[in-house]
């Protein structure tokens, strides 16, 4: 069994000494898969278990457990090889956009700067057999068409308005190559650990209420609820129930509460947990590039785009490569990818603007329900009130200290004995010389 990438990072954020409910509401995973996860990683990592009076038990790793099962598995090995050679696969991929764009300009441009210079240079030796107006048209886009493709030009107009407006900290994280990229495709789901933040923020939620909630208080971080969650129907809950090892109790109203026996032991005192109120998705963002980038990598997506149709109509009856042949035989062969290319850059993004507004529409009506979810708790009714306290009738919190350990795979079972009887001889003697003292 591979180790846990989630189980091991909670781990290490827990200080490396972890009960089952710390690691679950940690990682938000489930109960079951959390306390199977710490006993494959403690067999194969050299972790301990502690047990205490109650019955509870601590897991405790060694620091370099990483470097233990590094040593251990193969498959780890190679997956962190992997995310290294991929994440410099993946930039390469994300800057091949930008430069495909810089390529494609160049190529279209050149192309029909040679046969406007052969066009030219015909009917001028078919006049006076000049040739000085061609080699003086060639010279002059050059300098100024390749110093707009520069990443850092901007027009001088533009100067005072960027120095006011301009963000440096986006400046500092997107090049211009990543900036097209950016451009074409966006940055990714910002919501892709959405799943992980629910489960986490509805665990930090119960032990904050040290293990004992009601639904109100977990209803503004799921969806999909019905407009009759408020009623007497709760079967919303059953997910969190199942994922946590929760148990519902009635009240002598009818009301239900639910606590998480697993989720009240914890391995070390912590502090009450920050949260939001609830469950916020985050909008999709066009694009991280500032606006200047995403203005210059429109401007050049349009501009090889209207290149390629001026090309394909100076090439569209093959008479002009077949004279000329080379670098223009060449790029009539590959004109319509070209043209592809030019097209998908400039439809891509606007086809991505659209679905981005409906679907930051619907992510914003999410929110909104979540919210007034939410605002049940801010001023709860008499009902909610009396729910709210008889659910803390079933709030506890354990804390398994070093003192409650009764038994360590640490050590041996023979000198934990020896120990263990040390210290309740200990313990009579203290209170013993305390009653003397009396």
């Amino acid at each position: 069994m591979t180790p846990n990438p989630t189980i091991m990072k909670a781990i290490e954020n827990l200080g490396y000494r972890v009960t089952v409910g710390d690691v679950a509401a940690q990682a938000g995973l489930n109960v079951a898969e959390a306390g199977q996860g710490l006993l494959a990683l403690a067999s194969d990592a050299g972790g301990h278990l502690q047990v205490a009076e109650t019955g509870d038990i601590v897991y405790k790793f060694p620091r370099n457990f990483r470097d233990i099962l590094r040593n251990k598995y193969l498959q780890l090995r190679l997956r962190e090889w992997w995310q290294k050679v991929w994440g410099g696969l993946f930039y390469l991929i994300r800057v091949s956009f930008g430069v495909l764009l810089i390529v494609s300009i160049a190529l279209i441009t050149i192309t029909i700067i040679v046969i406007i210079t052969a066009s030219s240079s015909d009917r001028n030796d078919n006049s006076r057999g000049s040739s000085s107006r061609g080699g003086g048209f060639f010279y002059f886009p050059f300098p100024n068409l390749f110093w707009y493709f520069s990443p850092n030009y901007r027009p001088r107009y533009q100067e005072r308005q960027y120095s006011r407006q301009y963000d440096r900290r986006q400046e500092s994280e997107l090049n211009f190559f990543e900036a097209v990229f950016s451009f074409l495709f966006g940055d990714g789901n910002p919501n892709a650990n959405l799943e992980e933040r629910r489960w986490q923020e509805i665990a930090t939620v119960i032990q904050n209420n040290r293990g004992a909630v009601v639904a109100e208080q977990i209803a503004p971080y799921l969806d999909n609820l019905g407009a009759n969650y408020t009623q007497e129907y709760e079967d919303y809950m059953l997910p969190v129930l199942t994922r946590f090892n929760g148990q519902p109790e009635v009240s002598p109203e009818g009301q239900i509460v639910y606590y998480f026996p697993e989720l009240q032991v914890k391995a070390s005192k912590t502090r009450h947990q920050s949260v939001s109120t609830y469950l916020e998705e985050l909008s999709w963002r066009f694009s991280a590039a500032s606006s200047g980038q995403i203005m210059l990598s429109a401007g050049l997506g349009i501009l090889n785009f209207v290149a390629a149709l001026i090309l394909g109509g100076l090439i569209a009856d093959g008479t002009v490569a077949a004279e000329l042949g080379g670098l223009v035989a060449f790029v009539q062969g590959i004109y319509w990818l070209l043209l592809a290319y030019g097209a998908g850059f400039l439809a891509i993004p606007l086809v991505r603007y659209f679905w981005i507004q409906w679907r930051n529409q619907k992510i914003a009506a999410r929110n909104r329900d979540r919210l007034s979810r939410s605002r049940l708790l801010a001023d709860p009714n008499t009902d909610l009130q009396r729910k709210i306290n008889f659910a803390q009738q079933f709030a506890t919190e354990k804390v398994i200290s070093k003192d409650d350990v009764i038994y360590s795979s640490e050590t041996d079972l023979i000198d934990q004995e020896v120990e263990r009887s040390a210290q309740i001889d200990a313990e009579w003697q203290r209170r013993l010389q305390e009653g003397s003292g009396e």
